[in-house]
């Protein structure tokens, strides 16, 4: 071999085989950290609201264009209220991320998996019924014709709540029908029923606004609201004072009480952090101003009812977005954040591994010089021995066979010094073989003289 072709620059094998585990493992951790510690956003995320036409719906419907503004497709999967809306989120088989759901109704089996990014807006229960004289309390509405909601509403679970308090249940005197929304309202014009009982996830503005304008169609009147908000903590007293709707007609004539639940917006626990942020700002949007029933500031609130306010957004109401989302784009400030993440396992591992790669590369460089060593300390302590002439001839054939062998080896020129060294140490063996060799030969001789 050529002494050009002997020594190289640099050993891009040994480099490899040194830095390569320590690359390969940064980056797989680095992978990891991408796509698990911090996962992409999805772009596309389901909520269960409610009836077409409902309070529920057309809330979901304005948080979608909000959100459409930061590139987050919501899709909106029609239920029949609050109560759908929660089994939906406890089963795992059902492909929904988040929902409305009134105060309430939820077990503790129920809210153990699902978070809250906090309340969004009371749901008031409005009751409207055909009457001459004004009803004061739920139990004169015992033996008639009642449209409490759909099977899986919250109104309808409310609803039996109240009504059982006052005496009335199903399977009496009372007909509790299943009926709820516009068909509710026509029914009780229309004189088919005597009340209805409507609620965010089961009517709408319109409906209601119909209702009260109808001639001979009352609003119920909760005088006993005091009482109903202590035998059920999870209910407010409403107030709509008198000419709220119409003040040139002083619609209605006097103060009126309600009584709600506060609505949760309720999530499934690994909903993304980025995305909870985004949701809370768009309900900050819709329910932050002044309404009928609330005050300016007063929603999205961090109440806890049912559920636990999740750790994403009790960050968020106590500190607002992070420096990235308040100043990019919500895809760039996404991208940056998990990009932040990656100097991470950069720097606890990448840049130590980068001093341990040096003195890898020089073991391995050093280990195939070194490795001849051993051979060469067999050789020598043959040679001190009282060896036979053949065995010393074996033994330099075997030290020649060494030396190609080390000829062969490709060395950087920064080992050059090692392996010129390993060389001279192969002819000091030699020699040390050549002087045993004459000293036999020598003693041979003087033997046969004698």
């Amino acid at each position: 071999m050529r002494l050009s072709e002997r020594f190289l620059s640099i050993s891009w094998r040994d480099l490899a085989i040194a830095a390569g585990p320590i690359v390969l493992f940064t980056v797989l951790v680095t992978w990891a950290t991408y796509h698990f510690v911090r996962p992409a956003p999805p772009d596309t995320i389901t909520i269960t609201t409610g009836a077409e036409g409902s309070m529920f719906r057309t809330t979901a419907e304005r948080y979608k264009r909000i959100l459409a503004r930061n590139g987050v497709a919501l899709q909106i999967l029609p239920s029949e209220g609050s109560l759908q809306n929660l089994q939906r989120l406890n089963d795992s088989s059902v492909s929904v991320d988040l929902g409305f759901i009134q105060g309430g109704l939820a077990t503790a089996g129920q809210a153990e998996k699902l978070v809250s990014l906090g309340s969004v807006f009371r749901e008031p229960l409005a009751i409207f019924y055909r009457g001459a004289t004004p009803v004061t309390v739920l139990s004169e509405f015992g033996g008639q014709r009642l449209a409490i909601g759909m099977q899986g509403s919250g109104g309808r679970a409310l609803s039996l709540i109240l009504l059982k308090a006052n005496g009335i249940e199903p399977g009496g005197a009372t007909q509790l029908l299943d009926q709820t929304g516009i068909d509710a309202a026509d029914a009780l014009i229309e004189r088919r029923v005597d009340a209805v009982f409507l609620a965010g996830d089961s009517a709408s503005f319109p409906v209601m606004r119909k209702l009260r304008s109808t001639p001979g169609i009352r609003l119920f009147n909760f005088t006993q609201a005091d009482a109903y908000t202590r035998r059920f903590p999870y209910l407010d007293k409403l107030e709509l004072p008198m000419g709220i709707f119409d003040l040139g007609k002083n619609n209605p004539p006097e103060t009126v009480f309600l009584i709600g639940p506060t609505v949760e917006l309720v999530a499934r626990e690994g909903l993304h952090p980025a995305l909870s942020d985004l949701l809370i700002e768009a309900a900050r949007e819709v329910h932050g101003g002044a309404g009928l029933l609330r005050r300016a500031g007063e929603f999205p609130a961090p109440l806890e009812q049912d559920f636990r306010i999740s750790d994403d957004a009790s960050r968020y109401y106590k500190s607002g977005k992070g420096f990235l989302y308040r100043n990019l784009p919500f895809w760039l400030a996404s991208l940056t954040d998990r990009l932040l993440v990656l100097i991470v396992p950069i720097l606890v591992l990448l840049i130590p591994g980068f001093r341990v790669i040096p003195w890898l590369y020089t073991w391995r460089v050093r280990s195939r010089i070194y490795r001849w060593y051993g051979d060469l300390i067999a050789l020598e302590r043959s040679a001190g021995a009282k060896a036979a002439p053949q065995e010393r001839e074996k033994l330099l054939k075997r030290l020649d066979e060494v030396e190609i062998e080390v000829n062969k080896i490709k060395t950087p020129l920064a080992f050059a010094d090692e392996f010129y060294i390993l060389r001279e140490h192969i002819g000091l063996v030699r020699a040390r073989l050549a002087d045993g060799a004459a000293a036999v030969a020598a003693g041979a001789r003087s033997t046969n003289a004698s």
